[in-house]
């Protein structure tokens, strides 16, 4: 029987008069990689921010690894919603030292390596603030993966890139999903979803509207 990693019981979200997630249930099962699609609205961004705390639902329950999400404190997941927030004057490695250093669960030289992974340069000095956008992106899933998280959640990572930065994102998320990390992911590029998913969620108006597995 397959694990399943992310289960999503009869969420609802409701924004005053808006609801943005509408008893919605699915699950993500373990070690694949997961499209969410759907227009602007659609709900896709509420339900990635409820699977990581981010927001909490007003009614139904979600489970990530069979427990149950603490609202603000996603300790097993790396997280992509939104663009991330770095400080523009420091480096890469050294923004990611200073994000590092709260959990202290990884050395210096295995944020050198990740760096390398996504295709940054460690010992650059370069300030962020003077990065191109598929460079942002690059951090971005670094921060998201140094500490070696079973799942990663990322809502539209390709949005922005040139050709040769979707290329490269695209080869990086084929080969953490070979070392074993679920990801879930949005985008409004459906060749994106075709090339990497192997299971598709569409949703529209806060409804799960088609599953294909």
């Amino acid at each position: 029987m397959a694990e399943i990693m992310v289960e999503v019981k009869e969420v609802t979200k409701k924004f005053k008069e808006n609801t943005a997630l509408d008893h919605v249930s699915l699950s993500f099962e373990k070690g694949k990689i997961h499209g969410v699609i759907g227009r602007n609205g659609s709900g896709k961004t509420v339900l990635f921010k409820c699977i990581c705390g981010f927001m909490v639902p007003n009614s139904g329950t979600i489970l990530v690894q069979g427990k149950p999400v603490k609202p603000s404190a996603p300790q097993d997941m790396g997280i992509i919603i939104e663009e991330p927030g770095f400080i523009n004057s420091m480096s890469g490695y050294k923004n990611l030292k200073l994000l590092a250093a709260v959990r202290k669960t990884i050395s210096e030289e295995e944020i050198k390596e990740v760096l390398k992974k996504v295709g940054l340069d460690p010992d650059s000095k370069k300030g962020v603030g003077t990065y191109s956008l598929g460079m942002k992106h690059r951090l971005g899933i670094a921060q998201a993966i140094m500490e070696k998280p079973p799942l990663l959640l990322l809502d539209e990572p390709m949005n922005g890139l040139d050709k040769h930065g979707v290329v490269e994102i695209r080869k990086l998320l084929r080969e953490l999903n070979e070392e074993g990390i679920t990801i879930i992911m949005s985008s409004h590029y459906m060749e994106d979803i075709e090339e990497l998913c192997d299971t598709v969620t569409e949703m529209d108006q806060g409804k799960i509207v088609e599953e294909m597995p």
